[in-house]
């Protein structure tokens, strides 16, 4: 018991760095970036910008790594559909993981001038990638507070494929498609909003 407290408080604590810096970039920063004078943007980038992807990358990392650690206490005495909540937010953690390692920074790596490439291009990649990242952090959210304070009897199959499939297109969608109503901040926090009501109302009434 205590060493899963300490793991869940770590989790949480991570957690917290890597999920505050989301929110920074994509409330505060790149919306400052849109109006800040050209000599403020320029040292921004150079200084500012890679602080803070430090911290986010890292606080990705050990966010997932705690929770692998909590994933394996949950699961080690349940089925995979014992605790639904909980996997639908892992599902979307582990996502937003791999965004963060594989799109976001390799591509603001580009952006910040550390490689080669196209930076536009890049920057609107990692763009996608983050605003996706912002809307699955609502059901995220949801189950992990989910696993421990909601019970939802009688989940089905259905109401838990459907929200394994929602999850898995707005993936897609982070790879391959646009941002569309997620293009404002607005827009974002009010896509995640309902989709966390979306997916809760699945798993309760499919």
């Amino acid at each position: 018991m205590i060493l899963e407290f300490i793991f869940r408080w770590a989790h949480v604590l991570f957690g917290i760095v890597w999920i505050g810096m989301l929110y920074y970039f994509n409330f505060v920063q790149t919306e400052y970036f849109k109006e800040a004078e050209a000599d403020a943007k320029a040292d921004a980038v150079k200084k500012l910008a890679p602080r803070a992807l430090w911290w986010f990358r890292w606080g990705a990392m050990f966010t997932f790594l705690t929770g692998l650690v909590l994933l394996h206490q949950i699961g080690a005495g349940t089925s995979f559909l014992g605790m639904p909540v909980i996997w639908v937010g892992a599902l979307a953690g582990i996502l937003m993981f791999l965004n963060v390692w594989l799109i976001i920074w390799p591509k603001q790596q580009v952006v910040l001038g550390l490689k080669e490439g196209d930076g536009p291009a890049c920057a609107a990649k990692a763009g996608l990638a983050s605003r996706t990242n912002t809307l699955l952090s609502g059901p995220m959210l949801f189950g992990m507070l989910g696993s421990k304070h909601l019970y939802i009897a009688d989940v089905s199959a259905v109401g838990f494929g459907a929200c394994i499939l929602i999850i898995l297109a707005l993936e897609a969608n982070a790879l391959f498609g646009k941002t569309g109503p997620m293009t404002s901040v607005k827009g974002v926090i009010h896509c995640s909003l309902a989709l966390t009501v979306l997916l809760w109302a699945l798993l309760a009434f499919l």
